[in-house]
């Protein structure tokens, strides 16, 4: 899918139609369920004071796939799997504040620099906004999985269940490379909340029914019925793990992090973006694969950190012209362009325009559909891929490498103009990520506190800070040491969207 006359954002408007993600009030996709309700839910069941309990929502086993074949069949209901599911959906409430106040360094040169266009005399005072997600909650101890733009930069969150019961939360991870964050109830006094199973996304297939739940543009919980429309849908954000699923349930504002689930009751996918014109559903919904969205909640509920395999090549789509020259006879494939010095692809022998065709014999066809595949595995497993080379098909096992390690980020404090700022090094993993070749040295700026003396001086997350007064960044700790330093000046180069910026400012 083209990006080319797609807006991305919060609720751009193309000549042709917009893509609406990014925000927490738009977008969850969901798809209708499939005609064996019956087995995947027990009746509900009255405790010995006659209060009805909520039913529990208990996995079938997979049967046979049908269509209705009579008048009986096509008057089935999707009620009885809605009432135990909708339980586990929420909403999700976040709060951001973010301070703005006029300083002295706005009329600096170096701020001009980053800033341009951009009004410098905004209006003063903290800006307070709010924002309307949906969660799922898929532990019974109170874990809550939503989406990481429902909760970006959040001062305080919150989630409502459909019995009205109103939690605090706690951010137990956030993802934004799979647009994912694990969200945790804060002081759950011995409560067991309904929890949904996860399914095992790849057995989905085009045409399977599904059910999306949410609360669109705030008016309430809501469920929507619809197929899966395609798999492995690539083209929709600009995160690092693409491998949507599509749905043509009807998504609108607000379900962004709400369920994709199937007729046994267990959660398919999140709903993460949907395609429109005007903000509303046109039928076109994405949602997060179920085996990528599994392994962010469960390291969310260990409360480890989340470490992906590296392969460490760079990988890009086989074209058919690349394919005819190549032998391969069809264009599929993530054909390796570039290697990484002493990464896990070279150790393990790879070369360049070799083309990898599966991954546990899951297809590859294209490079995001490799990433997929090894971001679902843990470090220290080992995948089997297929590749082509030399006009021959192999096989080759390895076994799943952390990437090299950056270290902890490094957080700049005390009297300095680099003060609020937190930067981590530049490894080969990093470089890759940003785009940038291997040998790429320096550091990257991951946040910049609001407000601060960094923030005012035009510093952003993702620059990458090369030198400091004709000194090469090499590691964060480094330039921590350089940063502390009271200079009467300061020449800082630095890297931004693909440009080089030199500027001086004052120490």
């Amino acid at each position: 899918m083209s990006k080319q006359g797609w807006i991305f954002g919060l609720g751009g408007i193309a000549v042709g139609a917009a893509l609406v993600l990014g925000y927490s009030e738009f977008a969850s996709r969901g798809e209708p369920p499939r005609p064996t309700v019956a087995a995947a839910v027990s009746e509900p069941v009255a405790d010995q004071a006659g209060a009805v309990q909520s039913p529990v929502v208990q996995p079938a086993a997979i049967e046979t796939k049908s269509v209705p074949t009579s008048r009986t069949e096509v008057q089935m209901s999707f009620a009885p799997i809605v009432k135990a599911v909708t339980p586990s959906v929420v909403n999700v409430y976040a709060t951001t504040i973010s301070p703005q106040a006029t300083s002295p360094v706005l009329s600096d040169p170096f701020f001009q620099q980053f800033f341009g266009g951009d009004n410098p005399f905004a209006p003063s005072g903290p800006q307070k906004s709010q924002s309307l997600g949906s969660g799922v909650i898929v532990d019974a101890s109170g874990v809550v999985l939503t989406n990481h733009h429902v909760i970006e930069g959040a001062t305080d969150i919150r989630i409502s269940t459909t019995d009205g019961h109103e939690y605090a939360v706690d951010l137990a991870l956030d993802d934004p490379k799979t647009d994912l964050a694990v969200l945790k109830i804060k002081d759950p006094k011995g409560a067991s909340f309904p929890a949904l199973p996860f399914a095992d996304s790849d057995q989905l297939e085009v045409g399977d029914l599904v059910l999306a739940i949410g609360d669109p543009f705030g008016v309430g919980q809501t469920v929507t019925s619809g197929i899966v429309s395609a798999l492995a849908r690539t083209g929709v954000e600009s995160s690092n793990y693409e491998f949507f699923i599509q749905t043509d349930a009807a998504i609108n504002p607000g379900n962004s992090g709400g369920a994709l689930v199937d007729l046994q009751g267990r959660l398919v996918g999140v709903n993460t973006a949907i395609v429109s014109r005007s903000g509303g559903s046109v039928g076109i919904g994405f949602a997060i694969p179920a085996n990528m969205a599994k392994l962010v909640a469960e390291t969310g509920i260990s409360g480890g950190a989340l470490v992906r395999p590296w392969f460490g090549a760079r990988l890009q789509p086989v074209t058919t012209d690349l394919a005819d020259s190549l032998g391969l006879g069809q264009a599929r494939g993530a054909l390796i362009s570039e290697l990484a010095p002493d990464g896990p692809a070279k150790q393990a022998g790879f070369q360049d325009g070799d083309v990898i065709l599966s991954v546990d014999g899951f297809a590859i066809e294209q490079p995001s559909a490799f990433d997929f595949r090894l971001a679902t595995k843990p470090v220290g497993a080992t995948a089997d891929l297929q590749f082509f080379r030399g006009g021959k098909t192999e096989d080759k096992v390895i076994t799943l490498q952390a990437p090299p390690d950056a270290g902890k980020p490094v957080a700049i404090s005390g009297n300095t103009r680099f003060a609020g700022t937190s930067v981590e090094t530049v490894t080969p993993a990093v470089a890759q990520d940003l785009g940038l070749p291997y040998d790429t040295r320096g550091v990257l700026v991951s946040s910049v506190t609001a407000g601060s003396p960094a923030d005012d001086m035009g510093l952003r997350a993702g620059d990458l800070i090369i030198s400091l007064n004709g000194t090469a960044t090499a590691d964060a700790e480094s330039f921590g040491k350089l940063a502390n330093a009271r200079p009467q000046s300061w020449r800082v180069v630095l890297q931004r969207g693909g440009r080089v910026v030199r500027a001086e400012v004052s120490g």
